[in-house]
């Protein structure tokens, strides 16, 4: 299994440069190629000073700039994602481990999170079913959501399995968090009272930043021509798959809300639809 890079070397004054200098600089070097680049620089430098980006605010920017950020900073030019140079990206109120052939959490898929606490509200979920679960990234910020919960985590990937379960092993929910390889619901006779899946929804013609094209994985990104496929196989499984009073919560692309609908509808679903922190269409709650 990929594992995150060794911690770059010990600062040096040698070089002259302040962290507060350094991370102007880098900012600056960053705008052609990052839509935040101050957030990025601020990440990759937390990382060559082997402290948290909090820390480094508060205490470390007055501190020489470590000799291996250059280094670093070369690799985000290239376009390679922070979480994959980092090893790690929060999401929710946990940190996952990531890596090349794994999914990197975006903040957009939060909101399933909390269109699934709406419909819970003060209940728990006892068994939480996680399709295309990548690194853990839903199943384990629910799991850390619900402490009453027992989950499972499917995915096609070996590789992301791994990281799953070894962001399980950290967390320590790994006695709550079971992971399985296979192809979305195939197989399955559990029934469960909260379903997630952020599945593939991009269509093969669709333009994407660099960082996505070239180092994040193909399979969990593509769905066919209109990014629908996935979801065509998905929700008919769903009504077997929910326990009495339980309720799906699917991930969409922005333009999706009505196609997806429609496949929801037609298999019997009434449809709720949430918005991301941007206003746009975003999840899909089934029930």
């Amino acid at each position: 299994m990929p594992s995150p890079d060794p911690r770059p070397e010990a600062p040096s004054a040698a070089n002259g440069r302040s962290v507060r200098v350094g991370l102007n600089e880098a900012a600056r070097t960053l705008e052609p190629v990052s839509d935040s680049p101050r957030l990025d620089a601020e990440l990759l430098m937390a990382h060559a000073l082997g402290v948290t980006r909090e820390a480094m605010i508060l205490r470390h920017i007055g501190d020489p700039v470590p000799g291996g950020f250059e280094s670093l900073l070369q690799r985000r030019l290239a376009h390679e994602p922070v979480a994959y140079i980092t090893g790690s990206r929060a999401f929710w109120t946990i940190e996952l481990a990531v890596g090349p052939g794994v999914l990197i959490p975006r903040p957009d898929s939060e909101t399933l999170l909390e269109a699934a606490l709406e419909y819970f509200g003060a209940r728990s979920p006892a068994r939480i079913l996680d399709l295309g679960t990548g690194p853990g990234t839903l199943l384990l910020a629910a799991l850390a959501e619900w402490p009453e919960a027992q989950g499972l985590g499917v995915d096609a990937s070996e590789v992301a399995l791994d990281y799953a379960q070894r962001n399980a092993d950290a967390l320590g929910l790994a006695d709550r968090a079971g992971f399985q390889r296979g192809d979305w619901a195939q197989g399955l006779e559990a029934r469960f009272d909260l379903v997630l899946a952020n599945p593939p929804y991009i269509g093969t013609v669709e333009d994407l930043p660099e960082q996505v094209r070239r180092y994040e994985p193909g399979s969990a990104l593509f769905a066919g021509a209109e990014g629908l496929d996935d979801y065509l196989r998905i929700i008919p499984d769903l009504r077997r798959l929910l326990a009495p009073g339980g309720a799906a919560v699917l991930e969409i692309g922005w333009t999706q809300a009505e196609p997806v609908s429609a496949i929801a509808r037609k298999c019997g679903f009434a449809v709720t639809l949430y918005k991301d922190l941007g206003g746009r269409p975003r999840a899909l709650l089934l029930t």
